[in-house]
């Protein structure tokens, strides 16, 4: 299983954000970013459920790669940090 460093996510933040931070964490290599799919997936579901479609999408992607315990890793983290996120209305 995977262990990820990333923090919890800015009260506060976008979808768009989120989606973005994930898409980052899902390849790595840009600017010194080390790929983190379980992060990538936690913030993909965080950002499906703030109302961004792409999300959605690249969440369904990245969790037919990835092991069944990293997916719950990634889960555990949204529900940690859905206590300290509220969404930015659109």
């Amino acid at each position: 299983m995977s262990e990820t460093t990333v923090k919890a996510p800015a009260p506060g933040i976008s979808a768009d954000t989120l989606f973005q931070m994930g898409l980052r964490l899902s390849t790595g290599g840009q600017e010194g970013v080390e790929a983190d799919p379980v992060a990538a997936l936690a913030l993909f579901d965080m950002a499906a459920r703030f109302g961004s479609i792409e999300a959605k999408i690249y969440r369904h992607e990245l969790s037919e790669e990835m092991d069944p315990d990293d997916i719950l890793e990634a889960r555990r983290l949204v529900r940690e940090w859905l206590g300290s996120v509220e969404p930015v209305q659109r």
